[in-house]
């Protein structure tokens, strides 16, 4: 729960990437702590919460976990709009997601919105005999792009609360603290308003 007189963020979160990179299961495991072996593709989005406490803020995350087949990609960008934060993810085992994932970082970086989160997540590090993208080339792109990068396993557990942490931490720094005696609440919501219909 909130701490009292903690700032409030509540933040859009979008996850990106190709078909069976495992972004749901990076989802499920942080909102339920689950995983399933054989997860359903998502058809068009899904969407989750999750509160995250941190000293400095309490973030609410809305995460819209976007479905990776093409057919559905031209819908993407009705839930990546208004973004705080972006998770593209791609899956260490398969070089083409990799290369897929640049993709989806030019196409947010073309949106313009110079305040977004972004982390580049190679996914599956449990199937590290498999691995065709070396962990540099993921580090060194992520550099270059102004993303924070990280090795997850949705299926060990492996760095995925340290993901949704960094990227509070991250927002909790970009929204900068508001004079106290403000209904913070009102204020979240009044900006929620306001980032459905800019843009």
């Amino acid at each position: 729960m909130a701490r009292p007189g903690n700032k409030i963020i509540q933040a859009k979160m979008v996850l990106l990437g190709d078909m069976g990179t495992g972004k749901t299961s990076l989802v499920l495991r942080f909102v339920k702590g689950q995983f399933l072996d054989h997860q359903e593709p998502t058809i068009g989005a899904a969407f989750f919460t999750q509160i995250l406490s941190l000293t400095e803020a309490t973030v609410k995350f809305d995460i819209w976990d976007t479905a990776g087949q093409e057919r559905y990609h031209s819908l993407a960008p009705m839930y990546y709009r208004g973004a705080a934060a972006a998770v593209v993810v791609y899956d260490i085992s398969k070089m083409d997601t990799f290369t897929r994932a640049k993709k989806w970082v030019e196409e947010l970086q073309r949106q313009g919105n110079s305040n977004l989160v972004m982390a580049l997540v190679a996914n599956k590090c449990d199937l590290e005999p498999k691995r065709e993208v070396e962990t540099e080339e993921g580090e060194q792109f992520a550099q270059e792009n102004g993303m924070f990068y990280i090795e997850t396993s949705a299926k060990t557990a492996e760095n995925i609360n340290e993901l949704f942490y960094e990227i509070a931490k991250r927002l909790a720094k970009a929204f900068p603290s508001k004079p106290t005696g403000m209904n913070l609440n009102n204020e979240v919501r009044d900006r929620r308003k306001l980032s459905c219909c800019l843009g």
